[in-house]
């Protein structure tokens, strides 16, 4: 999973960027990225269990784009926005606190001009297509139909200045994936907050309408910087539940529809991502295309089920381990072991 970090200059995506992944080598403007581990205390609970010999948690990439541009200039050259379209989310960050130099936060107004670049950059690829499309037509080439009904309602929805995220259907469509259009990727709005504020602005056209958190970037960025010793100090002083990171992380997972399933043994204890919705088969192919080739069965028992009984025979005895199919809907937390034959 790679999220990229967006937003107006003097928004506080550098200092966001380095709050979540403890990556503090850079210099202003430099395009970044850093993986990161995703913390789950249900992998470390299994690996307390199964005490293997690896422990593999899923992995999460921010990216920091490198460019620096808006306005005018930045609708001109909407090249710009190529740097993040092969990310699979989007982290809007909003400026919400004010400094030297600065004029006084304007959210509403930072949002909804950043989202219009956003669209505008769309729009430039699908009336390019639209164009090539036609020229096409005049040379008597066949036409995928589907593909441009879908370009046009994407046009529409663009002109009319909604993001194509707003229409599941054209934001998930097969035919538009190549283009992977900006406004349709998952977005999370982090409003950048000041040291002593902590709560969300009271901003319904915006909060109303997408995935919103706070966050105090410069403590956060503090925070990353600390001893856990510190940290825990620090954490109980400022009254954060949780660091950015495990909080950032948990809404990006839920803004993709992403959940987690996992694999145990006394090799290995391993975390794996797979959308919302998809079957024992993807998820069979995830780990291997083999064991997705061969598949005959899922042996699955949720977490909390085996939690419960303490172990897994135990929970096998009391009937909540289950053989499942190809088509059975993985579940936030399944443990599976996979039957497969090559």
């Amino acid at each position: 999973m790679k999220t990229g970090i967006i937003g107006l200059p003097g928004s506080g995506k550098t200092t966001i960027f380095e709050a979540l992944t403890h990556n503090i080598t850079g210099h202003k403007g430099e395009t970044r990225i850093s993986t990161i581990k995703v913390p789950d205390k249900r992998v470390d609970i299994l690996s307390d269990m199964y005490k293997p010999k690896k422990t593999i948690y899923a992995q999460v990439a921010y990216f920091l784009p490198g460019f620096q541009g808006h306005s005018k200039e930045t609708a001109k050259d909407y090249n710009i926005w190529n740097e993040v379209r092969d990310c699979d989310a989007l982290i809007h960050v909003v400026r919400n606190f004010s400094g030297y130099g600065f004029k006084p936060p304007d959210l509403y107004n930072d949002f909804f001009n950043f989202e219009q670049e956003m669209i505008l950059a769309d729009l430039i690829v699908v009336e390019k297509r639209l164009k090539r499309i036609e020229l096409e037509k005049q040379r008597h080439r066949k036409i995928d139909q589907k593909g441009l009904a879908l370009l046009i309602e994407s046009q529409k929805n663009l002109e009319n200045e909604i993001p194509l995220r707003k229409n599941p259907d054209l934001a998930s469509a097969p035919a538009l994936k190549g283009f992977a259009f900006v406004s349709a990727k998952p977005m999370l709005v982090l409003f950048n907050n000041e040291d002593d504020d902590d709560s969300l602005p009271n901003l319904k056209d915006i909060t109303s309408r997408e995935s919103c958190m706070i966050i105090r970037g410069k403590l956060e960025q503090e925070l990353a910087e600390m001893s856990d010793e510190e940290a825990e100090d620090f954490l109980s002083e400022f009254n954060i539940t949780a660091s950015a990171m495990d909080r950032v992380i948990s809404q990006s997972y839920e803004v993709q529809g992403l959940i987690s399933f996992f694999t145990v043994g006394e090799d290995e204890v391993r975390a794996w991502t797979i959308k919302k919705g998809a079957f024992a088969l993807d998820a069979a192919g995830i780990i291997h295309t083999d064991m997705k080739k061969g598949f005959i069965r899922a042996e699955v028992v949720s977490y909390d089920d085996l939690i419960k009984t303490g172990t897994y025979h135990e929970a096998r005895k009391k009937g909540t381990v289950r053989l499942e199919g190809k088509t059975y809907e993985v579940q936030d937390g399944d443990i599976i072991n996979f039957r497969f034959n090559v």
